[in-house]
């Protein structure tokens, strides 16, 4: 994630490195599993603060997954969702299966995909050996995770909520890679291209009567 920070030539830079003036956001790389959800969602929680306390409105979180555990990344969501700050979404590389829902996740209007970055959509998958009883049970299973993702998706970026799940029947349930382009056409992204951040630092004063009137100099 690129920023600058234009600064006032009265303030040293190096004063604010470790202030709340330099932006914050989230890197989301590698497995969606149990432990790096858990990283992500203490980084999502101080990332959050930090927001608040520095009055940054959009918390930008950067995916670049080939995705993972449902049940791990359910648990991401929900703290996305709960997040008081405007998250914004930007896929860099690629965002498949459980990384592509979390990129659904963004706020409208702050989903990015780089020019060459992959999305990859695909039904959840069971991996359930066993009796026949227990393979029931979790196909079962697997089928109202996957009702409820992509209904989220689906919601998330203005459709219908079978908007996904029809397009994935149509694509016979194999899955489905889209470049920036097909992201856009189904409202996924809605930039093509990276985002940057632009912080302006400047410090003004005023000469006040007791009153709290501001006085300026005649010329």
């Amino acid at each position: 994630m690129r920023y600058t920070i234009n600064v006032d030539d009265r303030i040293r830079l190096k004063e604010l490195e470790s202030s709340c003036y330099v932006p914050t956001y989230i890197k989301f790389s590698g497995v969606v599993n149990e432990s790096n959800a858990s990283k992500f969602c203490e980084e999502l929680e101080a990332a959050e603060d930090h927001c608040i306390k520095s009055k940054q409105t959009i918390l930008p979180i950067i995916i670049d997954s080939y995705g993972g555990d449902v049940y791990a990344m359910m648990s991401m969501i929900d703290m996305i969702q709960a997040c008081k700050v405007k998250i914004a979404t930007i896929v860099e590389g690629k965002a498949m299966s459980c990384g592509a829902i979390l990129f659904s996740m963004g706020a409208e209007g702050f989903r990015f995909v780089a020019p060459h970055a992959t999305v990859m959509i695909h039904e959840v998958a069971s991996m359930t050996l066993g009796k026949v009883e227990e393979i029931k049970a979790s196909v079962a299973e697997a089928d109202r995770l996957n009702d409820t993702v992509w209904k989220l998706a689906a919601k998330n970026c203005g459709h219908k909520e079978d908007y996904f799940l029809d397009l994935i029947h149509q694509k016979k349930h194999a899955d489905w890679f889209l470049d920036a382009e097909e992201c856009m056409k189904h409202n996924l992204a809605n930039h093509t291209g990276i985002p940057s951040f632009h912080v302006d630092i400047k410090v003004e004063s005023e000469f006040r009567a007791p009153t709290g009137k501001a006085l300026t100099p005649k010329t």
